[in-house]
């Protein structure tokens, strides 16, 4: 019998979010116009109730051009951590938000779970990913 690690994004176990609300470094994994994948160390906060996953950036940075260049659909992407033998990955479709609430609330969420505030940026923006799909072991 072949093992599963698929979980519910909108539902998680509690081991799976208590993993996602520990301090840790985490990938994005965006595709480039070629194609080719483009991963980079990134903090990342889950919202299970929203089915959300939220990184904050700065809008002229590599991320979020792939994100834009999908266009309004969104870009498809992966956010992974792993800490030994656990990991997690949440997988959906990244668009950019400009609007200061969400900005301010992907601030907040930020300092929620990596205990320090963001300096302030003007330049600041969210990749905010609607979740489809989620896995790992927690």
């Amino acid at each position: 019998m072949a093992t599963t690690y698929s979980v519910d994004p909108g539902d998680p176990d509690a081991s799976y979010l208590s993993f996602w609300r520990e301090k840790h470094l985490c990938t994005l994994t965006t595709l480039r116009p070629d194609g080719t994948p483009h991963v980079v160390p990134v903090a990342v906060t889950y919202d299970p109730e929203a089915r959300l996953a939220r990184v904050v950036a700065n809008k002229s940075s590599a991320k979020v051009r792939h994100v834009l260049a999908a266009g309004a659909e969104g870009a498809a992407v992966a956010a992974c951590q792993v800490d030994g033998r656990r990991w997690a990955t949440l997988e959906g479709r990244a668009v950019v938000r400009t609007e200061p609430e969400r900005v301010a609330e992907a601030e907040r969420r930020y300092a929620e779970r990596y205990g320090r505030t963001p300096s302030p940026n003007p330049a600041r923006v969210v990749i905010e990913i609607a979740l489809t799909r989620a896995m790992g072991r927690g």
